[in-house]
């Protein structure tokens, strides 16, 4: 089957092969044919060895598709059932998955030590247990999430991850107040669904902030109130609170230069939320008396900082009732034969989801 390949941390590009096979199917297990996934900027994290992923590997992690084989065991789905595919599935039995902190089960994370992928020249990982970049897929169970026959795959795919952590960090974690202030800085498919999540519940003011002029269009037209460069930041945090900062402010982005400057623009008392993903590495500066003497408080989102599959249930609710717009989200449709054009795209920040039709 075709696949498209990492094979050393660091390469730019994938290659497309025709000789991968999908393995470890049994007990507890399902085969999945991939239909549609999107490229999240994790994926590129990945290739680039700033999120830690073993090689050679297969990215993609926000996929949907149709349920082929299950193994002995599995009763929540069948042969011919449309899924989505969660990266990070719950165990049900660890102590986080006990106290309600399901995005924080670990279960999950072991499978991307485990290759589900081969070729004759050896074994193949799949990013985060996964690997979507493909035509068929391997994984637990827990991992296939049924979607109703009215959901399509490209909807399924971005509700798989992008959606469900950028509406989450705004809903769950930030639990952000009607007629507050926030800014999002980084617009691309995640904080603009961290904006759509501040417009739902309802900020007054919705700064979008982003080097590429196109996104900063784009968030205009998914809920901010004003799109501006990094470099104009501080002049729309003086012109909107008086210079005293914002409500909420929502790194996105995973680096610690941009945390420190989401740290500064926060209000005294105010709420920083982190949801980018950065490396292991990259270190936050703050000294202990600004700790104590802001009170800000700093939130990291983990996919959306609650339970996926109530999210993702919730994410479909509002995108049927129109409350929330998934298709325009959605810029770019390749093929997998075309997944370095996509790879090209994201980089540039031409694009906010890319939805890879397999």
């Amino acid at each position: 089957m075709r696949a498209a390949v990492l094979h050393e941390i660091g390469q730019d590009k994938l290659e497309v092969l025709d000789d991968v096979e999908a393995v470890g199917f049994g007990p507890g297990k399902v085969k999945i044919r991939v239909r549609a996934t999107g490229l999240c900027h994790s994926d590129v994290s990945a290739m680039s060895g700033v999120l830690p992923q073993p090689a050679p590997f297969i990215p993609g992690h926000e996929g949907a598709g149709e349920i082929l084989d299950v193994g002995d065991g599995v009763t929540h789905v069948k042969q011919g059932d449309r899924v989505l595919i969660c990266w990070l599935p719950a165990c049900g039995v660890c102590p986080a998955c006990k106290r309600g902190q399901t995005q924080l089960c670990l279960a999950g994370f072991m499978n991307a030590g485990t290759p589900n992928f081969k070729r004759p020249g050896g074994d193949v990982f799949g990013f985060a247990g996964t690997g979507t970049f493909t035509e068929e897929v391997v994984v637990d169970a827990g991992c296939a999430v049924p979607i109703p026959d009215d959901v399509p795959f490209e909807i399924a795919a971005l509700i798989g991850c992008g959606v469900t952590t950028g509406l989450g960090a705004a809903i769950n974690t930030a639990k952000v107040e009607a007629g507050s202030s926030v800014a999002v800085i980084g617009c691309g498919g995640v904080g603009i669904s961290a904006i759509q999540g501040a417009r739902l519940k309802g900020a007054a003011q919705i700064v979008a902030v982003d080097p590429v002029a196109s996104r900063r269009e784009a968030a205009l037209r998914f809920g901010a109130t004003e799109a501006v460069a990094p470099d104009a930041l501080g002049d729309a945090k003086q012109r909107i609170t008086a210079g005293e900062g914002f409500d909420y402010v929502f790194e996105v982005v995973g680096k610690s230069a941009t945390a420190r400057t989401a740290y500064e623009t926060t209000r005294r008392g105010g709420t920083l939320v982190v949801v980018g993903a950065g490396a292991m590495d990259d270190n936050l500066q703050l000294n202990m008396f600004e700790l104590f003497f802001d009170e800000k408080r700093i939130l990291p989102s983990m996919y959306g900082g609650g339970d996926v599959l109530r999210s993702y249930e919730r994410a479909i609710a509002l995108w049927r009732a129109g409350r929330i717009d998934l298709e325009s989200m959605i810029t770019h449709r390749v093929s997998l034969a075309e997944i370095n054009d996509a790879l090209a795209q994201m980089r540039t920040g031409e694009a906010l989801r890319t939805c890879i039709e397999i």
